[in-house]
């Protein structure tokens, strides 16, 4: 799943789509599976996708982040090696219950309202629907083993990169409509 910046950071005048499953949780122990925390191995995890991200040249503009505490938890491990990467010292970050149970067409939903003065978007959420999103989303041009994975699901800690022009504004996102270019962990 790993390559070199060179072959997956794409062309400067692209928008690009960063789709990431939160990282590993606790196993469910109350009813309540949206206060599930990070496991010990998540919060490795998380710590190391800034540097994924800022490899991959997608440090992100906008990050959308489910209202689940381990979706926050991964933001904010992953936020703390992105500060002062990203244009005005950081993202502007938004976090929503709506992405807690999403099906692929809330996902677009919100990336949709994103301003178009956004490159860069960061969504956090669950399986399958972040792996679904980057498949409804691949279109012709995508790598194809990335796509053989976000088709069966991504494990813990995975991000979708896919890339569209940049005269493509976020609205107009939708089937087949980006390139899939990478399917990636952080190291460790």
């Amino acid at each position: 799943m790993t390559r070199h910046r060179e072959e997956v950071a794409g062309t400067p005048a692209s928008r690009r789509l960063v789709l990431l499953r939160h990282a590993k949780a606790e196993p469910a122990t109350t009813p309540d599976d949206v206060l599930r925390p990070l496991a010990l191995r998540g919060r490795t995890q998380a710590a190391g996708l800034a540097a994924a991200l800022v490899s991959l040249g997608a440090a992100p503009d906008v990050v959308l982040v489910s209202s689940a505490l381990r979706t926050r938890q991964t933001w904010e491990l992953a936020g703390n090696g992105l500060s002062g990467r990203s244009r005005d010292n950081g993202p502007r970050v938004t976090v929503t219950d709506d992405l807690y149970n999403a099906r692929v067409g809330d996902v677009l939903r919100l990336v949709g309202e994103v301003a178009d003065d956004a490159r860069t978007v960061l969504v956090i959420g669950h399986e399958p629907t972040m792996a679904a999103t980057a498949a409804y989303l691949a279109g012709p041009g995508s790598d194809d083993a990335a796509l053989a994975q976000v088709r069966v699901g991504v494990p813990t800690a995975t991000y979708s990169l896919l890339e569209a022009p940049e005269h493509e504004p976020w609205s107009t996102w939708g089937r087949g409509t980006a390139v899939l270019r990478h399917v990636g962990r952080p190291q460790g």
